[in-house]
């Protein structure tokens, strides 16, 4: 399995890279990395940026293969939902292998995504004591379009449902709860799937799905920049936009468990932290105008809705 992840998140990540690039008309950085083989963290990855593209101020796609030892803390932290008894708990070798990845557009009307994808064991390669697939899609704008909100939402709807039509109504609700700001009161976009521990049925089949929800990403993405990026804007829109990156950068740094994740565990930071935009603002108490179109976005991080 942890071959056949890395198989699965490198050919998503050229193949993304590949239709991004190709949106842009901009060509990848292709940084490839390896953690220092300390005796406590090895493995590596390949961290694929595109900065101050056409289209996208900031594109990030990363494929990260590492293996460790996890704090005490950690490892009571991250038990993969299965029960794990203090003698497996003790054993806190992990190896994790994920595909994440963050699309930062500069046009105000057009959306930014996150997607990760993930798989963990606990314990030794040849007889792990716990393992778990985790991960999501969602759809974070500065302006709501309905249109846009559906077909996002649609079709990792259609990529739950082949698999489990329970996936999609569970991992939606669940990725409402998770990109949540306790502190703002709001979410940071209008939502996708998420899903973490998923380890309730056989692994194959929960790679097979987490394949095609990788696969779903750019047909279910990119549409939306090209429909939004040839509408006209004004510098207040493109001062808002820099304002929901703001609500970003809060979510990623204090919330985010798979920065925080990275962080605890000498992960390298570059990669880590290229979810982050380049550009982003803070404005003391910004006025919203009732009826806005700011205030319709603001209502839907507010109150999540059923898109599809």
């Amino acid at each position: 399995m942890r071959r056949e992840m890395e198989e699965m998140i490198r050919a998503q990540q050229a193949q993304i890279c590949a239709a991004v690039a190709d949106l842009d008309g901009s060509a990848f950085t292709v940084d490839d990395w390896q953690r220092d083989a300390d005796g406590e963290h090895g493995g590596g990855g390949t961290t694929c940026v595109l900065q101050e593209g056409k289209i996208f101020e900031k594109a990030g796609v990363g494929v990260s293969v590492v293996t460790g030892t996890l704090s005490p803390e950690a490892a009571a932290a991250m038990g993969g939902g299965q029960g794990l008894d203090n003698a497996r708990q003790s054993n806190r070798a992990f190896f994790a292998a994920g595909l994440s990845l963050v699309l930062h557009p500069h046009h105000p009307m057009a959306p930014t995504v996150h997607a990760n994808y993930r798989y963990f064991e606990r314990g030794p390669a040849e007889k792990p004591v716990a393992w778990w697939f985790g991960g999501g899609a969602d759809l974070t704008p500065s302006y709501l379009f309905e249109q846009d909100a559906r077909h996002f939402h649609g079709l990792h709807r259609a990529t739950c449902d082949a698999h489990d039509p329970a996936f999609y109504p569970r991992f939606k609700q669940w990725c409402d709860r998770y990109f949540y700001l306790p502190h703002r009161g709001e979410r940071r976009g209008i939502g996708g799937i998420f899903f973490d521990d998923l380890h309730d049925r056989p692994p194959a089949e929960l790679l097979a799905f987490v394949r095609d929800c990788a696969a779903t990403l750019v047909p279910a993405y990119l549409p939306l920049v090209r429909r939004r990026q040839q509408l006209p804007f004004s510098a207040a829109q493109k001062a808002w936009q820099q304002l929901r990156r703001g609500r970003y950068v809060e979510f990623n740094l204090v919330y985010d468990r798979g920065t925080l994740f990275g962080l605890k565990t000498a992960g390298r930071v570059e990669s880590i932290l290229m979810s982050l935009p380049l550009t982003a603002r803070w404005e003391y108490q910004a006025a919203i105008l009732p009826g806005s179109p700011e205030a319709e976005l603001l209502e839907a991080v507010r109150n999540p809705r059923d898109w599809a």
